[in-house]
């Protein structure tokens, strides 16, 4: 899942603040790109606990956020596309098996 946060201020050199959608405080980050004041960026985590009756839905984003289910957008993990040929050619593994026992006849 991801939400799209507001970068507020930078704290450090490798941490900013920004503010999440819903979520009523500033939240930190660990971020190695130069990112501005304003800039949108994207977090992603893992939903921990989703709470239907007050509509809202706890993330982990390396620390647990409850926001709203509305500011949540749901995105898969990359998947490498599937071989459709395998990575060794079994039969020439196959044919030097069996040329190695008739060798040792």
């Amino acid at each position: 899942m991801a939400i799209t946060a507001t970068v507020r201020r930078g704290v450090t050199e490798d941490r900013v603040s920004v503010s999440i959608p819903s979520y009523g405080f500033p939240h930190p980050i660990i971020d190695h790109t130069k990112v501005k004041k304003g800039q949108q960026i994207e977090l992603t985590g893992e939903i921990m606990r989703i709470d239907e009756e007050t509509g809202r839905a706890t993330v982990d984003l390396g620390s647990l956020v409850t926001v709203d289910i509305d500011k949540i957008r749901l995105v898969e993990k990359y998947r490498p596309p599937k071989r459709k040929k395998p990575l060794r050619d079994r039969r020439a593994q196959d044919r030097t098996v069996v040329e190695a026992r008739h060798l040792l006849r």
